[in-house]
């Protein structure tokens, strides 16, 4: 018997092998992933703000988060001594970030308390992160689809120094202001999208960054 659900929570009809847990920042991102997502087996979960910095927080202040709270009993696993991976609900966890600086700051707090509390996810492959693109290049042929500065300035570059002055560019503010279909075929459609497997030396890498100074 699963346990009662969060009110935030999207949930999917069927759990277990194939089930996927998003986890994205705020309501109009969980509104505009709900709408492109298989209501089968993608749920969605959305924060309510920057997550706690868990890494550091004793097991008491990270139980009493009512956003980690809500989280853990989404995914039914428990946390900390008492996780137990064979009571997951999805087989894994995609987390989708705006393409910013606050996007990639959530990306890690969330790695932060994945590591401390419930590693076995990382260990065993069952956590994602989907990388939304910052900008759509619009050419005759296609669009292209950029995930940093680099790569947006580096296409602009190409595609004029080969004649292509016709080209329109669409950049998002986040993942609520993304063309639906974009939305789609870049961060949830599992035969499109782009997923970034997440392990342990992610995030050690997460709190090498940003591990001390976030409290």
């Amino acid at each position: 018997m699963y346990p009662p659900q969060p009110l935030k929570l999207d949930d999917c009809r069927v759990h277990g092998p194939g089930a996927e847990l998003y986890i994205v920042e705020g309501d109009s991102a969980s509104s505009a992933v709900c709408r492109v997502r298989n209501e089968h087996h993608q749920a969605v979960l959305p924060m309510q703000g920057k997550p706690l910095n868990a890494m550091r927080a004793t097991a008491k202040k990270v139980a009493a988060n009512p956003w980690l709270a809500a989280l853990t009993d989404a995914l039914g696993t428990g946390m900390g001594d008492s996780f137990d991976l064979g009571k997951a609900r999805y087989d894994r966890v995609v987390l989708l970030m705006d393409p910013d600086a606050d996007g990639i700051h959530c990306g890690a707090l969330l790695m932060m308390f994945f590591r401390r509390w419930m590693q076995p996810l990382l260990e065993s492959g069952r956590i994602a992160m989907a990388r939304a693109p910052l900008a759509t290049i619009r050419v005759a042929d296609g669009s292209i689809h950029v995930r940093s500065e680099n790569e947006y300035r580096f296409h602009c570059q190409r595609l004029r120094g080969a004649g292509k002055a016709a080209f329109e560019t669409v950049r998002y503010r986040g993942l609520a202001g993304m063309d639906l279909a974009v939305l789609e075929a870049t961060c949830v459609d599992p035969a499109t999208r782009v997923l970034s497997p997440l392990g342990i030396a992610d995030a050690d890498a997460a709190i090498a960054v940003f591990g001390g100074s976030l409290i």
